[in-house]
């Protein structure tokens, strides 16, 4: 059996079309125990430290799996068995913390909000007033169920001055949209290699203040994801306690090696804004709408809504692009049917130009008339 060609573009939040630089990295084998391999790791958790700008506080902790896993470690890790978690929900992946919380038999309350709009810093203030059972609070920086930016900043100010501790989900938005450790009170970062630092799906890590990761010695729920046992094995011996994802870190570390030489994160995010624009304009002027205004969109991935015509079916939408080489991600709202398309990854506002193109004439092949009407 021929395997299918690769896509040209993925249009999607991760995983994503990579560098063939990335992508070459991950050409030789190697042995997790080898002396290369160890100091690979440590130069990979200096760099992803150096992204946050991290004051001193805070240690990196690796783990194989998805971003999804690393947020259950985390989660699982920090707050106590007796502890209790404010989740902040817009979104799906607020809801997945809600569903890990409820695996993991932890203690929560949801403070929840519709999926098109920001967390409010004044309701977590309150809810965090009214219940002193609350030791944590979990926020999603950028909740790819629309794209929405939520204010990390005025959350983290309110959850400090209330004296609980902060985790962010920063999987969508790590290397992309500032997120400064030297400015924000934040026990814990989550992200993974696969989203805005152009490597490729596979490894989750976590960042966290080092003295609260050594006082939870013993709260895991698991062996394979407890992130204390984790980081002492690291600092004991610089090995993996499992079978790290060896490819995959070998080419997380090339593309931060890229990250840096295209200047970080500003640089990063700059790029990612302009390919956003691109895509809003050119899909906006034939009539598609979005579910965000500018002020709340983060130009990570753009959620638009379907157009209203029967001729419009997502499946084929999606088949006819991929055919053409690029790849979409469907609508995760449970209101309205919408379709998401990514502005991240190794692309340039080119690349979305043409995207939006295809796009477009494939909507037109399949008779969607308000495109064609909004031409004339």
């Amino acid at each position: 059996m021929t395997a299918p060609a690769q896509p040209s573009f993925l249009l999607t939040p991760g995983p994503l079309t990579t560098s063939a630089r990335t992508r070459a990295a991950m050409q030789r084998d190697w042995g997790s125990r080898e002396d290369d391999f160890i100091a690979l790791t440590a130069s990979l958790c200096e760099k992803l430290l150096e992204v946050v700008r991290n004051p001193g506080t805070h240690v990196c902790v690796p783990l194989q799996g998805s971003g999804t896993f690393a947020v259950e470690a985390a989660i699982g890790t920090l707050v106590p068995r007796d502890g209790k978690l404010l989740v902040l929900v817009n979104g799906a992946y607020g809801k997945r913390i809600v569903k890990i919380c409820q695996m993991l038999g932890r203690a929560y309350v949801e403070l929840v909000c519709a999926e098109d709009t920001p967390v409010d810093p004044q309701a977590v203030a309150a809810a965090l007033a009214a219940d002193p059972a609350i030791t944590h609070v979990a926020a999603i920086h950028c909740e790819t169920t629309t794209g929405l930016w939520n204010p990390l900043e005025a959350v983290a100010e309110v959850v400090q001055q209330a004296g609980r501790k902060l985790i962010v989900d920063a999987m969508s938005s790590f290397g992309a949209l500032p997120l400064h450790l030297d400015e924000i009170a934040c026990e814990a970062v989550i992200a993974a290699s696969g989203k805005c630092l152009e490597g490729v799906p596979g490894m989750g890590f976590v960042l966290i203040d080092e003295r609260d990761l050594l006082a939870c010695a013993g709260n895991s729920h698991s062996l394979a994801l407890d992130l204390a046992d984790q980081y002492v094995n690291l600092r004991k011996t610089g090995q993996w306690r499992f079978t790290p994802p060896t490819h995959v870190l070998a080419a997380l570390h090339e593309a931060l090696v890229q990250f840096e030489e295209e200047g970080g994160q500003p640089a990063r995010y700059a790029r990612y804004a302009e390919n956003c624009r691109t895509l809003i304009a050119a899909m906006g002027a034939h009539g598609l709408k979005r579910v965000l205004p500018d002020a709340l969109q983060a130009p990570i991935i753009i959620t638009f809504l379907a157009p209203e015509d029967p001729a419009y079916d997502f499946k084929t939408l999606y088949d006819k692009a991929k055919d053409k080489g690029y790849v979409l991600y469907p609508g995760k709202l449970t209101q309205v049917e919408t379709f998401r398309v990514g502005c991240i990854g190794d692309l340039r506002a080119d690349d979305l130009a043409r995207a939006s193109e295809v796009l477009l004439d494939t909507l037109r092949e399949m008779g969607v008339k308000m495109l064609v009407e909004s031409e004339a």
